[in-house]
């Protein structure tokens, strides 16, 4: 992904009003993020431990989605989750349940949708295995580093499709 600006991630965003887009918290130091590593920019609000953010490169330009995380759902350690965008095993809480609001006015009327995801939107680290999760080692997969990398834009370019299509 390429360095986005303040202006650029505000401006990005599909699924709330621009009073909101400009109320919410950017992530931190955005200069010092591994933009090169980056598939999309996720990141979770620390005053607000269920709200998400999620802006991703797209043909058309970029697309910020606003997400909520559902919360008093106690996980199991001892089970493992898995990542619809990256397909990385977590254990515990490494995985939430993310919902979207739907773009335009099939979200004004309510409409959602939601994706298991890792909990600190760093699907891009962990395929890349700049990150590690907490369970153990990434599975071992026949597909090499770039059909993971595609496979997790693949997963991320649908999800933003659900958002993104008028109820």
């Amino acid at each position: 992904m390429k360095p986005v600006t303040d202006e650029q991630i505000r401006a990005s965003f599909v699924n709330c009003t621009k009073g909101e887009a400009r109320r919410l918290r950017l992530p931190r130091e955005s200069a010092d993020l591994p933009w090169a590593d980056l598939d999309f920019l996720g990141w979770r609000d620390p005053g607000a431990p269920d709200r998400a953010y999620l802006v991703a490169e797209r043909p058309d330009g970029l697309v910020g989605i606003t997400l909520r995380a559902t919360t008093g759902i106690r996980r199991s350690v001892l089970k493992s989750n898995l990542c619809s965008f990256c397909i990385t095993t977590h254990a515990g809480s490494g995985v939430a349940l993310l919902a979207a609001r739907r773009a335009g006015q099939a979200g004004r009327d309510g409409s959602t949708v939601g994706t298991y995801v890792c909990a600190d939107l760093a699907c891009s680290l962990y395929v890349r295995g700049k990150k590690r999760s907490q369970l153990a080692e990434r599975v071992t997969e026949s597909l090499t580093l770039e059909e993971q990398i595609l496979r997790t834009q693949v997963n991320l370019d649908a999800f933003l499709d659900q958002v993104l299509q008028s109820a």
